[in-house]
């Protein structure tokens, strides 16, 4: 079995996309593969025992913000002896690599293909891997979310909404793919839709608060809740009286992020309607942008019972980090 070193010096040759074999450039293959999915490439035994235990944990967790389990990412396991040729060519790689030598983990891109992320952790014991894996989940972890909102973006860049008149109104640009409509628009309040089928439909609120409206310390999600249920029950209220809310029995999830190069805050929850049966997951981005004296905010949230809704959100995830303010 190849050392650490030996996969992390091949990876360094080829991290610049190409190579040089004297005056002829060898170009990487494109990458492949579903997104969200990845390709582990560790040993059976490895994979059989504690180990392979630990990388399901960490990467086969369930996902914040979903009504039911959903794993933050699917997996294949790909034993080290047929890695080779076409299989190297997923566009994130976990490598388990066990052997004389120190615990490392390291991030490299485009070691094999293009674009690509790869992470190989290695060590002397099981216990040296688990090690790795647990103090190194959220670099990779972060690592294999970039590349595939990167992915994902690419593709809606394919077909593009019309929605230059939005970005005017709110001062910002953003991509959304063609199949979106939007619903509703005013100066300070826009309502985008896609129709999937049988009347569920992925959602999109994009507006603007004053910097005020939101505490900075441990009250920032109730005045974040406080604030989407206020737009929801004023801008898209049903009949007779049915309206959106943020739903108790389930605490969302709150996140510091950053988009565009500006703080934000990211949550994740469900949302249900008062007065009716509906329920969904929603994901909510509160972009802090000084320089306008206000909050832009971006919230996305889906209704499809019966469906598997972990691609919808990553969808508006991928949406809403496209954002740049002018």
């Amino acid at each position: 079995m190849k050392t650490l070193y030996t996969v992390l010096l091949c990876v360094f040759l080829m991290a610049c996309g190409e190579t040089k074999e004297g005056d002829n450039k060898i170009y990487l293959p494109a990458s492949n593969g579903n997104l969200n999915s990845i390709s582990v490439v560790v040993d059976n035994q490895l994979w059989e025992g504690n180990v392979g235990e630990s990388i399901r944990d960490i990467f086969a967790a369930p996902l914040n913000g979903l009504p039911s389990d959903e794993p933050l990412f699917s997996m294949r396991q790909i034993p080290p002896q047929i890695f080779d040729g076409f299989t190297t060519r997923s566009r994130i790689v976990l490598k388990i690599e066990k052997g004389n030598l120190e615990a490392k983990t390291k991030i490299v891109n485009e070691a094999f293909a293009k674009p690509q992320t790869v992470a190989v952790v290695g060590g002397k014991t099981n216990k040296d891997i688990i090690t790795q894996l647990k103090e190194n989940r959220d670099k990779i972890i972060d690592a294999f979310n970039k590349e595939e909102v990167k992915e994902k973006q690419r593709r809606i860049k394919l077909s593009l909404l019309a929605d230059e008149k939005m970005e005017n109104k709110l001062g910002f640009t953003i991509n959304i793919p063609s199949a979106y409509k939007i619903s509703k628009a005013s100066d300070d309040f826009f309502w985008i839709r896609k129709n999937l089928s049988n009347s569920k439909t992925i959602e999109l609120m994009i507006y603007e608060v004053p910097l005020e409206t939101l505490s900075k310390g441990d009250s920032t999600i109730i005045d974040i809740i406080e604030m989407r249920n206020k737009i929801t029950k004023s801008k898209i209220p049903g009949e007779d009286g049915i309206y959106m809310a943020v739903e108790d029995a389930y605490a969302p999830a709150l996140f510091n992020t950053i988009i565009d190069n500006k703080p934000a805050y990211e949550v994740r929850g469900i949302w249900e309607m008062i007065g009716y049966t509906m329920a969904g997951p929603f994901i909510t981005y509160i972009i802090e942008d000084k320089i306008n004296n206000r909050y832009l905010v971006a919230d996305g949230y889906v209704y499809a019972p019966s469906l598997e809704k972990r691609g919808y959100v990553f969808e508006l995830e991928s949406i809403i980090k496209s954002i740049t303010i002018k």
